[in-house]
Parts: structure tokens; sequence; C-alpha cells
């Protein structure tokens, strides 16, 4: 389990459900997974909320994530688009919660950010982070609240190392998570690196760039539905990338998959 800055604790490696309905995820969640990540905007909060409560697990062993859209940003706004995310889920409380993206040109950020620390303290979330945010974002958030989020989920993966972010994020006690952690699975295993890594290990390249996402300290998030590739992106702490794989691996960086810079993305 990773600890956070605010003494809550998560799993090392989480479930994206992004387009999953709640067979999916109930599969997830008995392969192993007790780290889920969704959000408003992919319009499934009920299914893995359905999912978490067809499992029969004990609620204090999972961890819920979902994310705030831009459509409700703002103090009153973000307080409302919460409860539509309760309401989704069919929860009593989510354990984190993020800003999906900072959306800079609307300059609300840091007022839906004060309504996050509100629910927190009122024990509806557990914990409260954001998702894509930028040094320069995360400065402003800290400086006029006084509050550091726990979390900083953003894109990373081996053509998309982030060192610069990582560093940031891990210089303020803010553990970093990894969204598309495989790329999309383009080209993993085409890459002569990665596919030489994985043979060396006799493990898989989603398997290889997975482990290098922890062992950067990071959380990855994997989205599958496929029950034989959920075990397998769990099965990833077998073995350990040398100093020197992991930095050839960090060496294939070209870009993001998207183009989408937090400083001008906007998604609602």
């Amino acid at each position: 389990m990773i600890t956070l800055n605010d003494g809550k604790r998560l799993p090392p490696v989480g479930l994206g459900t992004y387009a999953l309905d709640a067979g999916q995820v109930l599969s997830g969640l008995e392969a192993g997974y007790r780290l889920l990540d969704s959000a408003l905007k992919y319009g499934n909060e009920a299914e893995v909320g359905e999912a978490v409560r067809r499992s029969g697990i004990d609620r204090a062993e999972l961890r819920v994530t979902t994310k705030l859209p831009g459509r409700y940003h703002g103090f009153t706004k973000t307080l409302e688009g919460f409860e539509v995310s309760l309401r989704n889920l069919g929860l009593d409380y989510v354990d984190l919660y993020l800003i999906h993206w900072p959306l800079p040109r609307l300059d609300l950020y840091v007022e839906s950010w004060r309504a996050m620390i509100k629910l927190r303290e009122q024990g509806v979330i557990r914990s409260i982070g954001v998702s894509n945010f930028t040094t320069g974002q995360l400065d402003r958030l800290i400086a006029e609240t006084g509050v550091t989020p726990a979390v900083n989920q953003i894109e990373l993966h081996p053509f998309f190392p982030q060192a610069g972010q990582l560093a940031d994020d891990g210089s303020r006690g803010i553990v970093t998570q990894s969204w598309s952690p495989l790329a999309e699975g383009r080209d993993l295993g085409r890459v002569p690196v990665i596919a030489s890594i994985a043979a060396e290990h006799g493990v898989s390249p989603a398997q290889v760039a997975l482990r290098w996402n922890t062992q950067l300290g990071a959380i990855p998030v994997p989205r599958s539905g496929d029950p034989g590739r959920q075990r397998a992106n769990l099965g990833i702490f077998g073995f350990t990338l040398t100093g020197e794989q992991m930095t050839a691996l960090s060496g294939l960086g070209r870009g993001r998959l998207w183009g989408a810079d937090p400083d001008y993305y906007e998604s609602f």
C-alpha cells in the first residue's frame, strides 16, 4: 500500500474503468483489484457502484476514485457535481476525488478545490487530489488554499515519461498516478527495447511498462475488461527492472498520445 500525504493509503495498482460495464469491473475486483478509477465523464459510475455491491467485498477494503468534470467547476457547482457522482455510485463516501482537468481558461479550479476541502472535512470524501495539473497550477492551488493534493493523476507511460512532473509531485509529497500507463497498448510489443526486456524477464511488454511505472513511484491504473489481462496487469511484482532497463524505457519518450496539454486542453 502507498501512503498519501493525508495518511490514507492506496494500493500500488488500480483498475481504470473507462467504458467498462459492471461485469467487467466485477471481474477486476475478483482478480484482486482494490482501487477503482472512475469519473463522472465516463458515464458509468452507476456500473462501478453496482460492481462494488455485487462483489461482497468489505467496503473498507476498497478505494473508489471519481473525478469532477469541467462542467461542474466552481465552488457551488463542485458541490453539486459531487452529489451527482455519489448518487450515481450509490455509495456513502468516495475514497479519492480528483479535479479531472484544470481548465485554466475558466479560472475556477481553485474554487473547486475549496469545495473539495469542505467535502473532505464533512467526511464524504476521504482524500482529495487533482488530475493533469502542471507545476504552475499546483503552485497556485497550494498557495491560495494551503492544502496540497494527495494525488496528481497524469498521462505517464514509456512514450511520455514526464520526469519533470513526476519529480515535482514527489518534492511536494504528492503521489503520482498514471493514466494510460500502457500507452493504449500502442506498439509496446513492437518496440525492440520493450520486447527485449520482456523476454529477459519472461513477462509481457505490458507488464514491463507497468513495472516501470511502479518503480518510478507512480500508481498505474491500466484499463482492461478482459479477465486474463486484468490478472496479468496485477502480476508485476515478481520481477525488478534494472537501473539500465529503467533508463532505457524512460528514453523512449516521444510525446503525449493525443497532445492534450493541460494549459490549453478542455474537457467538460
